[in-house]
């Protein structure tokens, strides 16, 4: 009989699979939508029936609603369900896809309860017979549980039936960890395909869709309000509803709210509530309206469990004969809905409509029961168990981002602050705090708000100090304590009589506590560096223990320096702390020496640090630091380090050194982005002349360690020097160069810095018909380069996009490097009309590589792809490189790509498949006759 056959999954034939129960029982977190769902059932028309209800009060979406839709019949059903005039695009969008990359992403923006979720289901129903659709809704903890459940729902059926699977998401907070996952599951498995193996239909839930939104071509956006098409669609519906379901369709909120083109009017109307909302001695039914209020106007999407609901509500229960929960909550039971979540849990309970909960926040405001009132006694009366505290977190600590960055509180914070008072946002969060004594969240919040909004610093550190208690090892809740600490030196600075004392007492308590956060972070591990299950685990590496010990490293400067100049030659090691604390009979300063002599040198190491943090990385590749990092680590080191040799300074070579750290030029990422700074070539050339200067004084001394980083920072001044005056005679031949690093070569290939196989790769990666009288194993090089950067890199820069430093261009010798900077240049230039971070986006889209500019400046490799790792092929050999897109490489054969060389090694951009069939070619001879491929 054809319902024993079972479940079945679309395949890339265009038919159907049968899969058994071994699938279905290993896919726990997935809600899969298979190909024939219902089709081998008998639908109870009353099941589907109080479904379609439920839907059209509020509820969410199931997928009987879909199903329903289309095989209900007759003379009263004469409509289809509603398509929002999103869904078109989102369908087209989708289909692009699937002729796209292994991996793919597809954002679709709402404004909560604009049906966003809704129109993704939908998408997912109608789609289900051609990709294998399904929902991600279990726990978001193990990242790698997820992928292993995507790479199954894709290979089910065995070779040959595999099919592209459309994966809805709704929480973007792992979209990127997610498909790194799955593209580490495709390269362990090995999988071959010839198709993309998921689309990620990101469903984004935003507050507020702003203009910027707007501008990004890879967003879909539902928008609040109807068009004139849409309206026509629930007109037609509502002729349809009040048909079939005349005596309730007044109280389908759900559906009325989106007829009514979402209208504040009805909203006001419908919850114009005639129960009793006093604030004393309120009925518990009331009580657990204003929760459910409070939750889904904060949280949208949220619910609660209809079982705690029934608990609050007390006896009688209706499985002793007592009323039904929707009984009791009576007159508000229309404002409310319950639905079924997965099968044998707990029924959820929400408002609904996130508008409705909103209004109904207003009203019972309005009636004295203000938003404080209802978190309070939320968290005393109904937060019984720990499964509340994640809904309590996000209302009270989860912010919204706003236009470049984070709102400072959660939205229920600043409504609480803006509508009533900073002494209710205090008592909501020490509540919160005192409930849940083991959540380091609430005391750590609760100090920002101290802190920030009322400055109260002592009260601030009190807080702070109690959530660095409660979680010792994350140096993002120890972070806290140094702000309050920073904050509070900022405030104190500005008093006319406040002294060099009592600046060094404040900003000793803030240096250490930001050196507490350093050493936290620097014990925190990335997922894939664990040592043991005792280790922090954080995703990025928390740079704000550093930054924030620069900032207090400023305002020191800056106010002591304001009561006597003097404090400038004394911070900067230029006379002795001694000699200053005698002339200025300040013997109580001579506490504070350490910190003062140790002063200069930490700003320097930090500066350093950030020197090649920002020089190598950034944040994403679809953005970059905010303005002010840069800036502020710049100052600092102006300030300290890069105005006058220190007195302990005596060697031949410190005078030219400090000239270089005048310049900002005294290491590999300072003399990196000297182009970027706009150095002329005068300035360069000084720079090259200093560092031969250091070079040969420490080819005298021959210390091995000192000579060998001159010699790199040498050939690399060289090298940038080449981009602006390629014909200068301080220039020296690349020969003598390359023989620099032979000789370190020969001495030691490895235990090299990633900067040294750097220099190597460009100086020796092979040019056409062109032998080089040294022979460098370029893969043993890239290899060691990799483990280089593990040891020295790695950890800090986890998570971040690495910039490319160099491209491999046209022409010969030196000129065939085309540093970054001018890339940025020419895209900048060619696109001034644009916003920056338009360019961005070409970056990210890979847009950027078919731009004729960079086509011309930069020279086409080729490649092969083999077992997903790419290669390139090279003077007879092959090479192993990085793909800079790793979804980019989705199957086996020809490649052609740019070259780039990042801290961590040689990178593919740009990687096309010649042969396929999406992209057309233009073919070239290169010299020699070797074929390459470009595209326009």
């Amino acid at each position: 009989m054809a319902h024993n056959k079972g479940s079945s999954l679309s395949n890339a034939r265009g038919r159907e699979s049968y899969v058994g129960s071994q699938i279905r029982d290993s896919i726990s977190l997935l809600d899969v939508l298979y190909a024939n769902a219902f089709e081998e059932e008998d639908i109870d028309s009353a099941v589907a029936k109080k479904t379609e209800v439920d839907f059209y009060r509020g509820a969410p979406p199931q997928w009987l609603n879909f199903c329903w839709a289309e095989k209900a019949t007759s003379a009263d059903k004469t409509t289809t369900f509603i398509k929002r005039d999103g869904y078109t695009e989102l369908i087209e969008n989708i289909k692009k896809q699937c002729k796209g990359d292994l991996t793919s992403t597809m954002n679709l923006l709402y404004e909560p309860g604009s049906g966003g979720t809704t129109l993704a289901k939908q998408v997912l129903w109608d789609m289900r017979k051609t990709l294998r659709c399904a929902v991600l809704t279990g726990p978001t903890s193990d990242i790698t549980a997820i992928a292993k459940e995507v790479i199954l729902l894709f290979t089910a059926g065995g070779k040959g039936h595999q099919n592209t699977v459309l994966l809805l998401l709704e929480d973007e907070r792992i979209l990127e960890n997610l498909q790194d996952a799955i593209i580490k599951e495709i390269a362990k498995r090995n999988i071959v395909t010839h198709r993309p193996v998921v689309i990620i239909l990101n469903c984004v839930r935003k507050a507020v869709i702003k203009q910027e939104d707007h501008n990004k071509s890879r967003h879909v956006i539902l928008r609040m309000e109807l068009s004139e098409a849409e309206k026509q669609q629930f007109e037609e519906k509502q002729i349809e509803i009040s048909r079939s379901y005349s005596n309730e369709h007044k109280q389908f909120h759900g559906f009325n709210i989106m007829r009514e083109n979402i209208s504040g009017d009805y909203v006001k109307e419908t919850c114009a509530l005639s129960g009793d909302v006093r604030k004393n001695r309120r009925p518990k039914n009331s009580q657990v309206l204003a929760f459910l209020s409070l939750v889904n106007a904060y949280v949208p999407g949220s619910h609660l469990l209809q079982s705690h609901c029934q608990a609050f509500l007390g006896p009688p229960d209706p499985i002793y004969g007592g009323p039904s929960f929707e009984q009791r909550m009576e007159p508000f039971t229309h404002l409310i809905v319950t639905f079924p979540a997965r099968q044998g849990q707990d029924k959820h309970v929400r408002m609904a409509h996130p508008l409705i909960a909103q209004q109904c926040v207003k009203v019972l405001a309005t009636a004295g029961v203000t938003r404080s009132d209802t978190a309070r006694n939320f968290l005393t009366e109904f937060c019984r168990e720990q499964v509340q505290q994640f809904l309590v977190q996000d209302m009270l600590t989860k912010r919204e981002m706003g236009e470049e960055r984070k709102d400072t509180f959660s939205r229920l914070i600043q409504d609480i602050e803006g509508e009533e008072s900073k002494r209710n946002v205090v008592s909501v969060l020490q509540l919160a705090s005192e409930k849940f004594k083991q959540n380091p969240f609430f005391p750590q919040n609760l100090a920002r708000f101290l802190y920030i909004e009322t400055r109260a610093y002592f009260k601030a550190e009190k807080w702070a100090k109690i959530a660095k208690d409660r979680d010792a090892k994350s140096s993002f809740v120890a972070d806290t304590l140094g702000q309050v600490y920073k904050n509070n030196l900022k405030s104190r600075v500005h008093d006319p009589s406040i002294s060099a004392q009592e600046i060094l007492q404040l900003s000793n308590k803030a240096f250490e506590a930001f050196r507490d956060e350093e050493r936290a972070a620097e014990n925190e591990q990335g997922a894939d560096m664990q040592d043991d299950g005792m280790t922090k685990v954080s995703r990025i590496f928390n740079n704000r223990g550093l930054f924030g010990y620069l900032q207090v490293a400023n305002i020191v400067f800056d106010s002591l320096v304001s009561l006597d100049n003097t404090w400038q030659k004394v911070l900067t090691m230029e006379i002795s702390a001694d000699t200053f604390f005698l002339s200025i009979r300040q013997k109580k300063l001579f506490k504070y020496k350490p910190l003062i002599i140790n002063l200069r040198d930490e700003v320097e190491r930090k500066c350093e640090f950030f020197d090649s943090y920002l020089s190598y990385s950034k944040p994403s590749m679809k953005k970059d630091e905010p303005h002010y990092f840069q800036t502020d680590v710049k100052n600092c080191y102006c300030k300290y380090v890069g105005t006058c040799t220190p007195i302990h300074s005596e060697s031949a070579i410190d005078v030219p050194l400090q000239k270089l750290k005048e310049e900002m030029a005294i290491a590999f990422p300072g003399l990196l982005c000297c182009l970027d700074k706009g150095y002329d070539k005068t300035h360069l050339r000084q720079i090259t002349i200093l560092w031969e200067e250091i070079k040969n004084e420490w080819e005298k001394k021959k210390d091995g360690g000192g000579e060998n980083k001159a010699a790199q920072n040498f050939i690399l001044a060289n090298i940038i020097l080449s981009k602006v005056d390629a014909a200068s005679p301080v220039l020296t031949p690349l020969p003598i160069l390359r023989g620099i690093l032979e000789r370190h070569l020969l001495a030691n290939f490895g235990n090299q810095t990633p900067e040294f196989y750097v220099l190597v790769l460009l100086l020796f990666w092979p040019e056409e018909h062109k032998k080089m009288g040294f022979h460098v194993d370029l893969n043993k090089c890239v290899l060691e380069m990799q483990e280089s950067y593990k040891n020295t890199y790695k950890k800090h820069l986890r998570s971040r996009y690495l910039r490319p430093l160099i491209f491999l261009g046209k022409g010969e010798g030196l000129s065939r490097l085309v540093h970054r900077a001018k890339l940025e240049k020419l895209l900048a230039r060619e696109n001034k009309m644009t916003r920056p971070d338009t360019i961005d986006q070409k970056w990210s889209s890979g847009e950027v590589w078919r731009e004729p500019s960079v086509q011309d400046l930069l020279l086409p490799v080729n490649g092969v792809v083999r077992q997903h790792r790419v290669f390139a092929c090279v003077d007879g050999k092959e090479i192993e490189v990085c793909a800079d897109q790793r979804r980019k490489v989705w199957k086996s054969g020809d490649v052609c790509f740019y070259l780039g060389f990042t801290i961590r090694g040689p990178v593919a951009y740009g990687i096309h498949y010649p042969s396929h069939h999406r992209h057309v070619f233009y073919s070239g001879m290169m010299t020699g006759g070797s074929l390459v491929h470009f595209w326009k």
